[in-house]
Protein backbone atom coordinates (compact mmCIF):
# COMPACT_ATOMS: atom_id res chain seq x y z
CA UNK A 1 0.00 0.00 0.00
CA UNK A 2 1.29 3.46 -0.82
CA UNK A 3 0.99 7.02 0.82
CA UNK A 4 -1.86 7.61 -1.21
CA UNK A 5 -4.55 5.02 -0.31
CA UNK A 6 -4.02 3.23 -3.54
CA UNK A 7 -3.18 -0.35 -3.76
CA UNK A 8 -0.28 -0.63 -5.99
CA UNK A 9 -0.59 -3.39 -8.68
CA UNK A 10 1.34 -6.49 -9.13
CA UNK A 11 3.57 -5.82 -11.99
CA UNK A 12 4.06 -8.39 -15.05
CA UNK A 13 7.51 -10.03 -15.50
CA UNK A 14 9.46 -9.10 -18.18
CA UNK A 15 8.51 -12.52 -19.88
CA UNK A 16 4.63 -12.44 -19.30
CA UNK A 17 4.30 -9.21 -20.68
CA UNK A 18 6.72 -10.24 -23.86
CA UNK A 19 4.19 -13.77 -23.88
CA UNK A 20 0.87 -10.92 -24.10
CA UNK A 21 2.54 -9.28 -27.05
CA UNK A 22 3.77 -11.51 -28.76
CA UNK A 23 1.15 -13.58 -29.27
CA UNK A 24 -0.81 -9.68 -30.50
CA UNK A 25 1.42 -10.27 -33.41
CA UNK A 26 1.73 -14.15 -33.68
CA UNK A 27 -2.30 -13.93 -34.02
CA UNK A 28 -2.24 -10.64 -36.01
CA UNK A 29 0.80 -12.82 -38.64
CA UNK A 30 -1.36 -15.84 -38.21
CA UNK A 31 -4.56 -13.56 -39.44
CA UNK A 32 -3.12 -11.87 -42.38
CA UNK A 33 -1.40 -15.20 -43.64
CA UNK A 34 -4.37 -17.34 -42.98
CA UNK A 35 -5.84 -19.63 -46.03
CA UNK A 36 -9.10 -18.00 -47.27
CA UNK A 37 -9.90 -21.69 -49.31
CA UNK A 38 -9.16 -25.46 -48.41
CA UNK A 39 -8.03 -26.46 -51.94
CA UNK A 40 -5.14 -24.13 -51.27
CA UNK A 41 -3.72 -26.71 -48.60
CA UNK A 42 -2.97 -28.80 -52.06
CA UNK A 43 0.19 -26.76 -52.15
CA UNK A 44 2.10 -29.14 -49.60
CA UNK A 45 4.50 -26.22 -48.96
CA UNK A 46 1.70 -23.90 -47.53
CA UNK A 47 0.04 -26.87 -46.21
CA UNK A 48 3.79 -27.84 -44.08
CA UNK A 49 3.83 -24.02 -43.34
CA UNK A 50 0.94 -24.02 -41.92
CA UNK A 51 1.18 -26.87 -40.05
CA UNK A 52 4.57 -25.60 -38.50
CA UNK A 53 3.06 -22.50 -37.77
CA UNK A 54 -0.11 -23.76 -35.79
CA UNK A 55 2.06 -26.09 -33.94
CA UNK A 56 4.50 -23.59 -32.79
CA UNK A 57 1.52 -21.51 -31.79
CA UNK A 58 0.12 -24.06 -29.65
CA UNK A 59 3.86 -24.67 -28.14
CA UNK A 60 4.02 -21.62 -27.23
CA UNK A 61 -0.03 -20.74 -25.92
CA UNK A 62 0.40 -23.98 -23.92
CA UNK A 63 3.32 -22.18 -22.28
CA UNK A 64 2.43 -19.18 -21.93
CA UNK A 65 -0.71 -20.77 -19.84
CA UNK A 66 1.76 -22.63 -17.50
CA UNK A 67 4.27 -20.11 -16.93
CA UNK A 68 1.11 -17.55 -15.97
CA UNK A 69 -0.82 -19.84 -13.84
CA UNK A 70 2.89 -20.36 -12.11
CA UNK A 71 4.41 -17.53 -11.71
CA UNK A 72 2.13 -14.60 -12.47
CA UNK A 73 -0.57 -13.27 -10.17
CA UNK A 74 -3.53 -11.27 -10.90
CA UNK A 75 -3.14 -7.19 -11.32
CA UNK A 76 -6.71 -6.32 -10.49
CA UNK A 77 -6.86 -4.62 -7.12
CA UNK A 78 -8.23 -7.13 -3.94
CA UNK A 79 -11.12 -4.72 -4.02
CA UNK A 80 -12.57 -5.62 -7.17
CA UNK A 81 -15.97 -7.01 -6.73
CA UNK A 82 -16.60 -11.30 -7.21
CA UNK A 83 -17.98 -10.72 -10.42
CA UNK A 84 -15.94 -8.61 -12.33
CA UNK A 85 -12.63 -10.76 -11.32
CA UNK A 86 -15.12 -13.75 -12.41
CA UNK A 87 -15.16 -12.04 -16.10
CA UNK A 88 -11.90 -11.88 -16.37
CA UNK A 89 -10.88 -14.91 -15.65
CA UNK A 90 -13.77 -16.40 -17.63
CA UNK A 91 -13.03 -14.46 -20.53
CA UNK A 92 -8.93 -15.22 -20.48
CA UNK A 93 -9.38 -18.70 -20.40
CA UNK A 94 -12.07 -18.51 -23.36
CA UNK A 95 -9.40 -17.32 -25.10
CA UNK A 96 -6.99 -20.09 -23.96
CA UNK A 97 -9.67 -22.18 -25.09
CA UNK A 98 -10.46 -20.60 -28.42
CA UNK A 99 -6.66 -20.27 -29.39
CA UNK A 100 -5.66 -23.98 -28.82
CA UNK A 101 -9.10 -24.61 -30.45
CA UNK A 102 -7.90 -22.71 -33.47
CA UNK A 103 -4.99 -24.50 -33.60
CA UNK A 104 -5.81 -27.87 -33.18
CA UNK A 105 -8.78 -27.93 -35.58
CA UNK A 106 -6.18 -26.04 -38.24
CA UNK A 107 -3.79 -28.89 -37.43
CA UNK A 108 -6.61 -31.96 -38.07
CA UNK A 109 -8.07 -29.80 -41.15
CA UNK A 110 -4.71 -29.80 -42.03
CA UNK A 111 -3.63 -33.63 -40.85
CA UNK A 112 -7.09 -34.74 -42.83
CA UNK A 113 -6.19 -32.86 -46.18
CA UNK A 114 -2.71 -34.43 -46.59
CA UNK A 115 -4.43 -38.11 -45.94
CA UNK A 116 -6.63 -37.41 -48.64
CA UNK A 117 -10.00 -36.50 -46.50
CA UNK A 118 -10.85 -33.40 -48.33
CA UNK A 119 -14.72 -33.33 -47.83
CA UNK A 120 -17.21 -35.06 -46.19
CA UNK A 121 -18.79 -34.29 -42.31
CA UNK A 122 -16.28 -34.70 -40.55
CA UNK A 123 -13.85 -32.14 -42.46
CA UNK A 124 -16.86 -29.98 -42.63
CA UNK A 125 -17.56 -30.33 -39.00
CA UNK A 126 -14.09 -29.41 -38.04
CA UNK A 127 -13.71 -26.38 -40.85
CA UNK A 128 -16.79 -25.20 -38.98
CA UNK A 129 -14.94 -25.23 -35.46
CA UNK A 130 -11.98 -23.88 -36.60
CA UNK A 131 -14.06 -20.62 -38.20
CA UNK A 132 -16.73 -20.26 -35.38
CA UNK A 133 -13.40 -20.30 -32.93
CA UNK A 134 -11.92 -17.54 -35.20
CA UNK A 135 -15.48 -15.38 -34.57
CA UNK A 136 -15.42 -16.05 -30.94
CA UNK A 137 -11.93 -15.12 -30.20
CA UNK A 138 -12.70 -11.84 -32.53
CA UNK A 139 -15.56 -11.43 -29.84
CA UNK A 140 -13.51 -11.99 -27.12
CA UNK A 141 -10.31 -9.62 -28.14
CA UNK A 142 -13.02 -7.01 -28.40
CA UNK A 143 -14.20 -7.56 -24.58
CA UNK A 144 -10.42 -7.69 -23.73
CA UNK A 145 -9.63 -4.14 -24.73
CA UNK A 146 -12.81 -2.67 -23.56
CA UNK A 147 -11.84 -4.44 -20.10
CA UNK A 148 -8.43 -3.09 -20.35
CA UNK A 149 -9.90 0.48 -21.60
CA UNK A 150 -12.17 0.18 -18.39
CA UNK A 151 -8.80 0.14 -15.74
CA UNK A 152 -7.03 2.56 -17.88
CA UNK A 153 -9.77 5.11 -17.27
CA UNK A 154 -10.70 3.67 -13.66
CA UNK A 155 -6.77 4.47 -12.77
CA UNK A 156 -6.42 1.58 -10.95
CA UNK A 157 -3.11 0.32 -11.75
CA UNK A 158 -4.44 -2.84 -14.13
CA UNK A 159 -3.81 -0.85 -17.03
CA UNK A 160 0.22 0.37 -16.15
CA UNK A 161 0.74 -3.81 -15.13
CA UNK A 162 0.65 -4.80 -19.01
CA UNK A 163 0.64 -2.08 -21.39
CA UNK A 164 3.91 -0.16 -21.76
CA UNK A 165 2.04 3.18 -23.22
CA UNK A 166 0.07 5.81 -22.50
CA UNK A 167 0.36 5.41 -18.46
CA UNK A 168 -1.93 6.29 -15.82
CA UNK A 169 -1.28 8.92 -13.81
CA UNK A 170 -0.58 8.03 -9.81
Amino acid sequence: MQGTGKIQNQKYSFLAKFFHWGFVFLFGYGIFKQVDDIEQLEDISLLKSEIFFASIFLFLLVLRFFYMKKTQITSLPAKTPKSQKFAAKLVHYSMYICLASICISGLTIGLFFWLGLKSGILIEFLISLHENSISIIYWLIIIHIIGALYHRIKNDGVWNSMVPVWKEKN
